[in-house]
């Protein structure tokens, strides 16, 4: 697989996938022609049942698949990314602000600034009381927190969000909604996987449904609702029935 930190044939996108084929085992791919984009500021929603594909194809684009056939382009200013995982990933004998201050260092962000913009995301997020102590004795909600934390703090071209609702409580999910859309403002992608279809209804620019291990719709609303055969005033959820 060719995973590129920017080509001139992309103009307009903070990350573009088109995948041929990948899987876990040579010879049986699990998803087969996935083609996806995120533009600057556009929310993407990765749609789809359990079992459907939706986390070999994150995989693929984090360039975690070993049989892989395609080409995963990143775009954007510093051709940089944040993948946020379902099920919070840390290390148990390093506190909150250890983790912050790794992933500052990793990414080269200077001391000052990222010291402010740590405690500012902890305070908004409510963990600052929290920043000397250690996840492996949070809530999930907490432990999840962290990793949005983590994110936001790198400040990315592309956010690569896989569930991000599970465990957040509704002031945390406001939070993360709020932060998310000031940095589509600020000109970041966003490609998310989510089974809270209401929400990605609302918030969503455009979408890519999965089924079977392939693409069955994508683009707006009303090509979903085209593509399922719907009404134009058919929710997210009917046309999601509709095509898996």
């Amino acid at each position: 697989m060719d995973n590129k930190a920017g080509n001139t044939s992309m103009p307009g996108y903070v990350l573009r996938a088109a995948i041929t084929e990948a899987g876990y085992e040579e010879g049986k791919s699990t998803i087969r022609h996935i083609l996806l984009e995120v533009a600057p500021g556009e929310l993407v929603g990765l749609i789809g049942p359990n079992g459907a594909g939706k986390s070999t194809t994150i995989k693929t684009i984090l360039g975690l698949m070993a049989h892989v056939n395609g080409e995963i382009v990143l775009g954007g200013k510093n051709k940089r990314y944040a993948y946020v995982p379902e099920q919070p990933v840390f290390y148990e004998y390093m506190t909150l602000w250890e983790h912050l201050h790794l992933a500052a260092s990793a990414f080269g962000i200077e001391e000052r600034q990222f010291a402010d913009k740590a405690d500012e995301l902890l305070e908004r997020f409510r963990l600052l009381e929290e920043k000397h102590h250690y996840p492996a004795h949070f809530s999930k909600g907490m432990q999840q927190k962290l990793m949005l934390i983590i994110a936001f703090l790198l400040e990315p071209d592309v956010y690569i969000v896989d569930e991000p609702f599970v465990g957040l409580d509704p002031r945390a999910t406001t939070d993360f909604l709020k932060l998310l859309e000031s940095e589509r403002e600020r000109g970041a992608g966003v490609l998310m996987s989510t089974h809270v279809l209401d929400t990605a209804e609302r918030i969503c620019n455009r979408f890519v449904l999965i089924n079977n291990g392939s693409v069955v719709s994508r683009g707006s609303l009303e090509q979903v609702r085209n593509d399922a055969g719907c009404t134009e005033n058919a929710t997210l959820f009917e046309c999601f029935h509709a095509l898996t």
